[in-house]
């Protein structure tokens, strides 16, 4: 009896690591998506993959079926997704379709019926949003995923260099340099510097070696962001 329990465990254990990583491999075969911004399909998908796993973790139950219905529902979500890019109506059938909550300042209570947004849920997701009146709104768009998109009226929005006709330099992402220590050459070569100009910004930082840095990094500005390696 005792073996036969060891048994058991040990087939318990299998099987969840099995359904555990063939689950991982099928939601990544069905894209990248955020869980707010699942369709409907996606995830209803994604609730039966649920079940069926649960399911297959019965002792009594073969794996290879749990399996074969998972590889089905994959394909079937892969097959919708593919021709939802190439056909609109299939898109918003699926998807639904964006609806105007306000428009030019006024807010369109008949959407709000079809829809069945209260206004309890529009101050929420305004407030959400740092927004509190919501006579500073211009344009609030419910989205299909259920976030509210807000476009506030031009005359509530901060004031923007572009406002004041301020030159902005172009935006690019810091460029790591080191990271836990270990200078990067591939990233120092895009940027036209070797390990020796490296060397002379940590000097000139106060630090004696790459090691005691645990990250450096290099911003579109030029300005270098030094983070030391914790003692210990």
């Amino acid at each position: 009896m005792r073996d036969n329990g060891i048994a058991q465990i040990g087939v318990l254990v299998s099987k969840t690591v099995l359904v555990y990583l063939f689950v991982l491999f099928a939601m990544r075969l069905m894209g990248k998506r955020e869980i707010g911004k699942l369709s409907v399909f996606d995830l209803v998908v994604s609730i039966m993959i649920a079940e069926v796993a649960a399911v297959s973790l019965d002792l009594e139950e073969p794996l290879w079926k749990g399996i074969v219905i998972v590889l089905i529902l994959v394909a079937m979500q892969v097959v919708v997704a593919f021709l939802s890019l190439k056909s609109h109506r299939l898109r918003e059938f699926l998807e639904g379709r964006p609806t105007i909550i306000i428009r030019n300042g006024r807010i369109d209570d008949q959407e709000m019926r079809k829809t069945r947004y209260s206004m309890s849920d529009l101050l929420t997701q305004l407030r959400e949003k740092n927004i509190a009146n919501v006579g500073d709104v211009e344009f609030a768009i419910l989205e299909t995923s259920g976030k509210l998109s807000v476009f506030p009226k031009a005359e509530t929005r901060p004031i923007t260099r572009e406002d004041l006709g301020i030159d902005v330099p172009r935006f690019a992402m810091p460029v790591a340099l080191i990271v836990d220590g270990k200078p990067l050459a591939k990233n120092l070569k895009q940027i036209n510097k070797d390990e020796t100009w490296l060397q002379e910004q940590i000097r000139y930082y106060g630090y004696e070696d790459p090691k005691q840095v645990f990250f450096c990094s290099i911003d579109h500005k030029g300005q270098l962001f030094f983070d030391s390696k914790d003692q210990g």
